[in-house]
């Protein structure tokens, strides 16, 4: 910036007038007040607002604390605040929408900030003609000190039609309500409501992932500033069931709650069948181990009585011995225990031995 443009600027600011209307919303100024050095404002992001509401333009400032003059030091303190529509500097004569010196100002435009660092801006009743870009200025008790940041803050209104809530799909397995409007610039900060009562989602795009029976009704959205003015109802049934992946879990979660009590069941029975095998076939063996233990044999040899001498004659020994018969007696008692069984299971063999 050369020395005629800082002259020509120091003069536009000591003789009070305003800088032509601008025509456009972006138009920035020639140049800015010579004591623009370290001072800032930041606005907060475009915001978009439906006509009849209520926003609020969140903002801060920085003001110089001194400057020098002629090598005189002035200490500066901010004397005056303003807020105006599409134009660059905000000075003058220059309309403005809130002016700290105003007494009669707009009442739906209300000041929260201060002096000293908070320029927050609220407007109640949002209309049309708020439709614009805005811009703070602060003003102190010096000329030197004046400021303007040219950027502003852009407010889009629409109307509570153009509030509404698409949806992105066309079948069940995936459903994702979207709030859309004409502030494309950014999304939009909104609050859902599903039966006009509010869920958690603050986001424009509401995913509902694969919808039961719970999830239908009516689903609204709002603009997180003023949650008091819905878009249309949007109305969420479920005419269909879920197809493609949705049909397959589901099948499957039929199938596996089926087949896991089937499993148990018939690995219970094969269990308990194994058992009772296991206990006749043990008791088969025992019964062919018992039957098949011979008997205890007893045997009884007669012979015939000595002679005078007390000696038995071989040959007629030999000759009766020839002549031996046997029998076998086996007597069964019923009814008694195994020992008393084996014993009677003996057999008795009798010798009897005639004489010819």
């Amino acid at each position: 910036m050369d020395s005629r443009q800082i002259l020509w600027s120091v003069m536009v600011l000591l003789s009070g007038q305003a800088e032509p209307e601008d025509s456009g919303i972006n138009s920035i100024p020639p140049c800015l007040d010579p004591g623009a050095v370290g001072q800032s404002v930041k606005y907060p992001d475009p915001v978009c607002a439906v006509r009849g509401s209520t926003v609020t333009l969140p903002c801060t400032f920085t003001s110089l604390q001194s400057t020098t003059n002629d090598n005189t030091k002035y200490i500066l303190q901010v004397v005056r605040v303003r807020w105006c529509q599409n134009h660059g500097i905000c000075q003058g004569t220059t309309p403005s929408v809130y002016d700290s010196n105003n007494q009669n100002n707009n009442s739906r435009y209300q000041y929260l900030g201060n002096l000293k660092e908070n320029c927050t801006l609220r407007i109640r009743d949002v209309q049309k003609t708020d439709d614009a870009v805005l811009r703070f200025r602060m003003e102190v008790n010096h000329t030197s000190g004046h400021f303007t940041e040219p950027s502003g803050v852009r407010v889009t209104v629409i109307e509570p039609s153009e509030l509404r809530i698409n949806r992105s799909s066309t079948d069940l397995e995936t459903v994702t309500l979207f709030c859309t409007s004409a502030c494309t610039f950014r999304p939009p900060e909104v609050t859902w409501f599903k039966d006009d009562r509010a869920l958690s989602v603050s986001e424009p795009a509401l995913q509902l992932g694969a919808p039961t029976a719970k999830d239908a009704g009516n689903y609204s959205c709002a603009f997180k500033t003023n949650s008091n003015i819905h878009s249309q109802p949007f109305l969420l049934t479920l005419d269909k069931e879920p197809t493609g992946n949705g049909v397959l879990l589901v099948t499957a979660a039929v199938v596996l709650g089926v087949l896991l009590p089937l499993s148990s069941v018939l690995l219970i029975c094969f269990i308990c069948r194994r058992k009772s095998a296991a206990v006749k076939k043990d008791q088969r063996s025992e019964r062919e181990q018992s039957d098949q233990q011979l008997p205890d044999n007893i045997y009884s040899s007669i012979l015939p009585p000595s002679g005078p001498d007390g000696r038995v004659e071989p040959q007629k020994t030999h000759q009766a011995m020839d002549e031996v018969d046997y029998a076998s007696i086996q007597i069964m008692h019923m009814k008694r225990t195994r020992r008393e069984k084996e014993a009677d299971d003996a057999v008795v063999y009798t010798c009897v031995a005639t004489r010819g």
